[in-house]
């Protein structure tokens, strides 16, 4: 069992504000758990090898080119028998290393086109909840919990698309984000929370 879902995400530099939304978007989702989000390291972070082999969810996200890191972390993920849910940003004029790399991965998986980052977070934001609602006993998900996740989807799957906020930052980086339902902070304070609906 588990009260945090650690959540992968492989992207090259070029798509820096798809991963901004993604990492922000987690917070959107209806449930007590705990998020640890981990990202394709930039040139001075060390990479991450044991996030990308435990992760609950690995996205890869390819934009216009292939970088070093986000390789690795293909292969990392192949090792520890897990293939990454594969997301393909259309209209990208793609190097011909980046090409090479996504008909390559097509003999893993389907890619999933999206067109832009509200595209993208609406697709993702479903399959998280998806992945939640198909561990409820793993995550600890309680009936009214359960419900909720549930109503959520359903908006999502009839919600028109949205435009994706832009206007914060911040999420660009690995985090972790906690639940106060679920974690008390230890010789800390808690000092954001989420406003009551």
């Amino acid at each position: 069992m588990a009260d945090r879902i650690l959540l992968y995400i492989s992207a090259a530099p070029d798509l820096t504000l798809e991963r901004e939304v993604l990492g922000r978007a987690t917070t959107e989702i209806p449930t007590t758990l705990g998020w640890r989000i981990r990202q394709t390291p930039g040139a001075d972070e060390r990479l991450d090898l044991q996030a990308v082999a435990q992760a609950d969810v690995h996205l890869l996200i390819m934009g216009s080119d292939i970088r070093a890191p986000v390789g690795a972390e293909w292969q990392a993920a192949r090792q520890a028998g897990r293939t990454p849910a594969l997301f393909l940003k259309q209209g990208a004029a793609r190097t011909p290393a980046a090409l090479i790399f996504v008909r390559e991965l097509e003999r893993y998986a389907a890619w999933h086109p999206f067109e832009d980052e509200a595209d993208l977070r609406r697709q993702v934001l479903l399959l998280l909840t998806e992945h939640l609602l198909d561990r409820i006993d793993y995550f600890r998900i309680g009936t009214a919990e359960f419900d909720k996740l549930r109503a959520w989807r359903k908006q999502l799957l009839k919600a028109k698309k949205k435009a994706a906020d832009q206007t914060r930052g911040g999420a660009g980086a690995s985090s972790v984000i906690l639940s106060p339902e679920r974690f008390v902070p230890s010789g800390g304070k808690l000092v954001h929370t989420r406003p009551k609906q």
